[in-house]
């Protein structure tokens, strides 16, 4: 596949804000990918652009002539990508390049994208649903909210369709449940499309418990992280790490919560792994923690922190990069889970590479149209392959 050409432009995500888009016209066609926005940033992650969105713009324009002369045939052809635009892009313009390119070279080899990356991959993510949400993916504006961010259901069913219809229902029937437990309830939605509610996380934990399924919660701690104290507001008090970490084991324990995120700030590997450690057969998941950075998963492994980790493509932009932190993650028994943004577009790529690294969990929300077509897409490959096995069975 020969790169005739590369652009790219502003758009807005999901949220409303800038974003991103690539496009590149090649001897197979014209193709085009964007990057999302996220709002709860993990302060090690990559910045997203060199300067700014606009002058990423004009950098890729100054570069389209010398991937003229580059004839890119499989994914770790992105290598040379990169060793081209190496210290000049962000990792947003980063990520949307690559995705851009792996969607020609697929195209020319009349494949899918997943099956660039791991023409085997038979494996399905199960799907981790945030249903109800708080932290900084809620308005501030807002007088209560939780103080965790997102509030996550995770069916443990074979079927990816299946576990979808499952999510969609049980967030519909919260409509119903958060009218009788809270008066303030007023059938909004926050940044994931995941309802805003004023009740704190115990409160909400009781309500989902009653669904009998799989539980998890993204603290995202970092975010009221200050002074070395947990700043709770929804009743208001500080915790210090100790606290937390009592705190936290109770919760676990009280509502069985299979999945923890972010649990301690983005520093604390220490208490990451006192966690696990209490709590082996639980999901500890690293995030801001991780920022899908091979070395910091590396010190996550050393210091046992976590065993599973968050895995967002734009965090670090390069799509090798990725591919060697998944690796690292699978060698040592870490799952992998690959995870939307805040602030999403209609790109569906992230389905593609969630299925072709084989990841363990696909955590893309419940509803809205940005997120459903990245879950749309995991049901179209699920119902292909399972076409082909009636075919050949």
């Amino acid at each position: 596949m020969i790169i005739k050409e590369i652009s790219a432009k502003s758009v807005l995500d999901s949220r409303g804000d800038k974003t991103i888009l690539v496009s590149v016209r090649t001897d197979v066609g014209s193709f085009s990918a964007s990057s999302p926005n996220g709002k709860s940033v993990g302060k090690h992650e990559k910045k997203s652009y060199k300067k700014s969105l606009s002058e990423d713009i004009k950098t890729l324009r100054k570069f389209s002539e010398y991937f003229s002369k580059e004839i890119i045939e499989k994914f770790d052809d992105l290598r040379r990508v990169e060793d081209i635009v190496d210290g000049h892009i962000g990792a947003n313009t980063l990520f949307a390049l690559e995705s851009v390119i792996l969607k020609a070279i697929a195209e020319q080899q009349k494949k899918e994208v997943w099956q660039l990356i791991n023409s085997d991959a038979k494996n399905f993510p199960r799907l981790v649903g945030n249903c109800i949400g708080g932290g900084k993916h809620v308005s501030s504006n807002t007088n209560k909210k939780p103080d965790f961010q997102e509030f996550l259901i995770i069916p443990n069913l074979k079927s990816v369709e299946k576990s979808y219809k499952v999510n969609k229902k049980i967030k519909d029937d919260l409509k119903d449940i958060l009218k009788t437990k809270d008066e303030k309830f007023k059938e909004k939605k926050n940044d994931e499309d995941a309802w805003i509610t004023s009740l704190n996380e115990k409160k909400v934990l009781e309500i989902l418990k009653e669904f009998g399924l799989p539980l998890g919660v993204d603290i995202a701690s970092s975010s009221f992280f200050s002074r070395k104290k947990y700043q709770y507001n929804n009743p208001m008090l500080k915790r210090t790490s100790e606290e937390q970490f009592a705190y936290l084991s109770n919760l676990i324990k009280n509502f069985d919560l299979f999945y923890v995120e972010d649990p301690f700030n983005e520093e604390d590997f220490e208490n990451f792994a006192n966690l696990l450690k209490k709590f082996p057969d639980k999901l500890i998941v690293g995030d801001d923690l991780t920022v899908t950075n091979y070395k910091r998963l590396l010190k996550a492994i050393k210091m046992k922190s976590v065993n599973g980790i968050i895995i967002k493509p734009n965090q670090i932009g390069s799509l090798i990069e990725v591919k060697n932190v998944v690796e690292l993650a699978k060698k040592n028994n870490i799952k992998t889970i690959f995870s939307h943004r805040s602030g999403e577009t209609n790109e569906t790529i992230l389905a593609d590479l969630a299925f072709g690294f084989q990841a363990d969990f696909l955590k893309s929300g419940i509803t809205g149209k940005e997120r459903e077509v990245k879950m749309k897409r995991m049901i179209e490959i699920e119902r292909n392959l399972n076409e082909k096995d009636k075919e050949n069975p």
